[in-house]
């Protein structure tokens, strides 16, 4: 944040600097306020979209081939295949409904796997499954 200040800072000084040079006589008597203006309107825009995007951008993280399950957490957890398959994609944010459309299974499937997950990571809520299935390495 410090560098995007100060950069903005510089350009501002820069800015002003090429205006006082704009003020020689020549360019006084000839050029009306109202292109002073434009040009302080047309260099602030363009440098308020550049900010905006720059403070704005998605920052993408590359999850990419480093993970590698954990298989023996799996075992000693006991989590079955399709327990894992509501892990997922609990992880991936989908709600009971969504997950019982998908694995074309009834709601209260979803719950019991969902509470038997709960269970065995010995946690309370989804959020803190998934940080603890994150931690345990068994999710990327």
């Amino acid at each position: 944040m410090k560098r995007t200040i100060i950069l903005y800072g510089l350009a501002l000084a820069l800015f002003v600097s090429g205006l006082k040079f704009l003020e020689y006589r020549f360019f006084v008597r000839d050029l009306s306020i109202e292109f002073y203006i434009s040009i302080i309107v047309v260099t602030f825009t363009g440098l308020g979209i550049w900010v905006g995007l720059r403070l704005t951008r998605k920052k993408f993280v590359f999850v990419g081939g480093d993970f590698k399950q954990d298989a023996n957490a799996l075992q000693r957890l006991d989590i079955t295949k399709r327990e894992y398959e509501v892990l997922e994609l609990i992880a991936q944010g989908l709600s009971n409904k969504e997950i019982a459309d998908k694995l074309f299974v009834s709601l209260n499937t979803i719950k019991t796997h969902s509470s038997n997950l709960f269970l065995k990571l010995e946690v309370s809520r989804r959020t803190q499954a998934v940080q603890k299935a994150k931690n345990l390495r068994l999710i990327p």
